[in-house]
């Protein structure tokens, strides 16, 4: 079990990799049987297992829907945990494949093990992000 201090750690550490693009250090924040579930009923909603599936398959196909050539951001405004969990919010922005604007704030709870992340619930506005990045579909 992770200490708050070891928790928060993780969790800011993690955010910090995303950032920055740092996919390797992204991954192994990470346990190998972590899970990342997107709650909703988005074409990627459902819970992601290992961190291959995690970056390969889920946050490949969100990505994709994104201009390669345009800047995306995250804001942070909240990291709190408490013991093994936490939760981060943060805004994301940038522009879509289709050159339409894209924010979405996102809150997602965490469970971590041993100071990597065993666990992660995504929670964001779905029907908005249905219309911007998935109309085509």
């Amino acid at each position: 079990m992770s200490t708050t201090e070891q928790t928060r750690a993780a969790i800011v550490a993690y955010i910090n990799a995303l950032q920055t693009g740092d996919i390797e250090q992204c991954r192994a924040a990470f346990t190998p049987d972590g899970t990342w579930t997107l709650i909703g009923d988005l074409p990627t909603s459902r819970t992601w297992t290992g961190p291959d599936e995690i970056f390969d398959g889920f946050l490949a196909q969100m990505i994709s829907r994104f201009d390669p050539g345009a800047p995306m951001t995250l804001e942070v405004h909240t990291v709190l945990a408490d013991g093994d969990r936490a939760s981060a919010e943060w805004t994301t922005r940038a522009t879509t494949v289709s050159g339409a604007e894209y924010v979405n704030t996102v809150v997602i709870l965490f469970r971590v093990s041993d100071g990597k992340i065993a666990a992660a619930r995504e929670y964001f506005d779905t029907a908005y992000a249905d219309r911007v990045l998935f109309a085509d579909n």
